[in-house]
């Protein structure tokens, strides 16, 4: 049997990005050159605006499209009541939040955030720094819960009072692009487990 030629499949490749971007500033970018190619250099402020940005639209903001599609349930003709009650209730909730005094979800979550950093891009400091000055601006700033616990010991904890740390995690990427992908993840943020020690018996029928 012969052995095919090598050709490289990115293993999860995705679809396009139709999301509707907007300008945060022009100021924190510039491009320098490095042996004859172009390198966009960031500077740190622009890392922790927009992570700051990011996360405090995350807690008050919705997508348009997405309200766009819960509005749709209004006008279906094989929508409940109780749907349709639903549905309004979830855009009045967002117009409430969108007013940026109360988020649309009193669990505010864990700030997780997934950077791919394009090889042509340069920061020169210490990019997960720079992240987290972000993330704890907007919790402190803003007015939303802290959900991070951080350990004293095996059995004590204490609540961070800013919902640091986050979770940053950046690979590197071809391009010059840098992207990133900001979550708050809510639904219990400190998960515990549980190890007990018990004898073989309780597996036995």
């Amino acid at each position: 049997m012969a052995t095919p030629p090598f050709k490289y499949q990115e293993p999860f490749p995705l679809g396009p990005d139709t999301t509707e971007y907007y300008l945060l500033t022009k100021d924190y970018v510039s491009v320098s050159e490095f042996e004859g190619q172009p390198i966009l250099k960031i500077a740190k402020e622009g890392l922790t605006a927009m992570a700051n940005a990011a996360f405090r639209d995350v807690a008050f903001m919705l997508r348009p499209a997405h309200n766009e599609q819960v509005a749709k349930i209004l006008s279906d003709p094989e929508a409940s009541d109780n749907d349709k009650f639903v549905a309004l209730t979830f855009l009045r909730n967002a117009e409430v939040s969108a007013k940026g005094q109360l988020p649309f979800c009193q669990d505010t979550g864990t700030a997780i955030i997934h950077g791919e950093k394009g090889q042509h891009i340069w920061t020169g400091y210490c990019d997960e720094e720079a992240l987290s000055l972000g993330v704890y601006k907007t919790y402190t700033e803003e007015n939303l819960r802290y959900s991070q616990n951080a350990p004293l010991n095996m059995y004590d904890e204490v609540n961070t009072k800013c919902n640091l740390p986050a979770q940053i995690d950046i690979e590197a990427t071809e391009g010059m692009e840098y992207k990133f992908l900001c979550v708050a993840k809510g639904g219990g943020s400190a998960n515990k487990t549980y190890l007990f020690l018990a004898t073989i018996a309780i597996l036995n029928p």
